[in-house]
This record gives C-alpha cells, sequence and structure tokens, in this order.
C-alpha cells in the first residue's frame, strides 16, 4: 500500500508539472488566498494559531484541502474553541497538515490515479497519514481516517505555492 500510495504521490507532482507550465503562476499564496476570502476566516484563524502561516508560505508546492467556516460549523459544539487554545497547539497542527498533501495535485490528477487504481487513490498527506480519495458521477469525494466522507466542492484554486481545494468538511486523522 505504502509503494503505491508514494508512486501515486510520484505520479500526481509530475502529471501536474506541465499543467502549470501552460499558464501564468498566480501571485498569491496558499495563506493569501485563504486570508482575503471570507469562506476561510475560521481556516486561517487556526493556521495562525498552530503557527503556519510562514509554513504554508514558503514556495511548496503544497496542495490544501481547505475547509470553508461552514465546514468548520458542523465540528461538535465546543471542538474548534478547544482546538483554538494554546495548549491543543500541537492537535491542531495534525489536523491542519492532515489537510496538505506535497505537491501539486490537481482534481484531474486524482481522477486519473484513481481510475488506475480501481475507483480510489490515497495520498499520504504532510501530517503522515492517509486521505482516501473516491472519484463519482458527482464529483471526487475525501475519506479521513475517521470514516468522515466529504466532498472536493471546488477544485484547482491554482496559487503561487500550490493549488487549494475547498472542502465541505474538516478531515480528522
Amino acid at each position: 500500500m505504502m509503494k503505491t500510495t508514494l508512486a501515486a504521490l510520484a505520479l500526481a507532482t509530475t502529471l501536474a508539472v506541465p499543467a502549470a507550465a501552460e499558464h501564468p503562476r498566480p501571485s498569491t499564496t496558499i495563506v493569501e488566498a485563504a486570508a482575503s476570502n471570507d469562506d476561510f476566516e475560521t481556516l486561517v484563524a487556526a493556521v495562525k494559531a498552530a503557527d503556519l502561516v510562514g509554513t504554508l508560505s514558503s514556495d511548496g508546492p503544497f496542495t490544501v484541502f481547505a475547509p470553508t467556516d461552514r465546514a468548520f460549523s458542523k465540528l461538535p459544539a465546543g471542538t474548534l474553541d478547544s482546538l483554538l487554545q494554546p495548549s491543543q497547539k500541537g492537535a491542531l497542527t495534525d489536523i491542519l497538515t492532515y489537510h496538505v498533501v506535497a505537491g501539486n495535485v490537481r482534481a484531474a490528477d486524482i481522477a486519473r490515479l484513481a481510475k488506475r487504481s480501481n475507483g480510489t487513490v490515497a495520498l499520504e498527506t504532510v501530517q503522515g497519514d492517509l486521505l482516501r480519495f473516491m472519484v463519482t458521477d458527482h464529483g471526487i469525494l475525501v475519506k479521513d481516517n475517521s470514516g468522515n466522507t466529504f466532498n472536493i466542492t471546488a477544485a484547482d484554486l491554482r496559487q503561487s505555492n500550490g493549488v487549494i481545494h475547498v472542502i465541505d468538511g474538516v478531515l480528522l486523522p
């Protein structure tokens, strides 16, 4: 499984390079793009609380599966407030880095990799655990280690240091 995952990640990164060369590179980073969008206020606050602004503003490239404020509001009552406490920085960092894959992985890359693997593909996150992706007639779904499945609601939002895919839930390792 690990060899398949690593091979899939390497292939996805390789496949994304020609597409990036065809279009001018955006000037905003992942963090700047999220900060300029009212739908990501909670995500930006969490990234700041976890001290990940510098990392996610660096060259990357990174693929971020970005939950919206509405996605965060679906967490059980008190969960977000607890995670934003300084004493929970480690847990918050684990959750946020579970939303990040190294490389520039576009939706078409996920779809191609899934098609070659009987409809699903697993990619390793920066946190170290796997995210599983399934392609359906309605789009791409992402499944976390807790068994939650969410939709990619907007894909391939290119930034200077990677790509953002908007998701409708918070992934839990």
